[in-house]
């Protein structure tokens, strides 16, 4: 039981360990007429899942995205490529959207944030 516990902890202080990488911009979300579509992952979009799309994260990378203009954030998982505009770091599922306040302006300030 004692090198279970030991690689337990070993393993939570390696974890704790890896460094955060944060990255901020302008973020946008995807058009209702994306909804079932495939994603560059194979995945078919949904707008009312928690996913985005981000040029070179790794598929299945999950990421906290927080608007820069009133604080709200959620996490999302990376399932496509994009956005395709520059200036825009990522792209939102209209349900992450919805929770972090960016419906209504279309596209803001982001800081998103994960571990590598």
């Amino acid at each position: 039981m004692s090198k279970f516990l030991s690689l337990l902890i070993s393993l939570s202080v390696f974890v704790s360990c890896s460094p955060k990488i944060s990255q901020t911009g302008k973020a946008s979300f995807y058009s209702n007429k994306f909804n079932g579509r495939k994603t560059a992952s194979g995945k078919t979009f949904r707008n009312s899942k928690k996913i985005a799309a981000h040029k070179t994260l790794p598929f299945g990378t999950k990421v906290k995205v927080t608007n820069l203009k009133n604080g709200k954030s959620t996490k999302v998982r990376i399932e496509d490529r994009g956005p395709f505009v520059p200036g825009r770091i990522i792209d939102l599922s209209r349900k992450s959207a919805r929770k972090i306040g960016l419906t209504d302006e279309g596209v803001g300030n982001v800081k998103i944030e994960y571990r590598k």
